[in-house]
């Protein structure tokens, strides 16, 4: 199995930052992709970022150019998001697949965009 721990969520205002960091244990050599989602009560949980494990990248069209997906091992996926909008205010979920099939996910970090 695989464990997920996010961290880094938190308050900036209309075109600031967060950088949200997810840490997996347990299980890591089973890691297939790793992926970031964002949901809002009463909306489907969506795809922002995503990673394979070798390296290539696939990001919403909506983020394209303003959010990083990256590793700097293959414990710890992080999400740079930058020139944050009022719309983005979501809770953000960590998410691995497994060469197996299976899916974990963080407990959710809150990112909030106000001002």
């Amino acid at each position: 199995q695989v464990q997920l721990v996010e961290s880094g969520g938190g308050l900036v205002q209309p075109g600031g930052s967060l950088r949200l960091s997810c840490v997996a244990s347990g299980r890591i050599s089973s890691i297939n992709t790793m992926g970031w989602y964002r949901q809002v009560p009463g909306k489907e949980r969506e795809l922002v970022a995503g990673i394979g494990s070798g390296g290539r990248t696939n990001y919403a069209d909506s983020v394209k150019g303003r959010f990083t997906i990256f590793r700097d091992n293959v414990k710890n996926t992080y999400l740079q998001m930058n020139s944050l909008k009022h719309a983005e205010t979501d809770v953000y979920y960590c998410n691995a697949v497994t060469w197996g099939g299976t899916t974990e996910w963080g407990q959710g970090a809150q990112g909030t965009v106000s001002s």
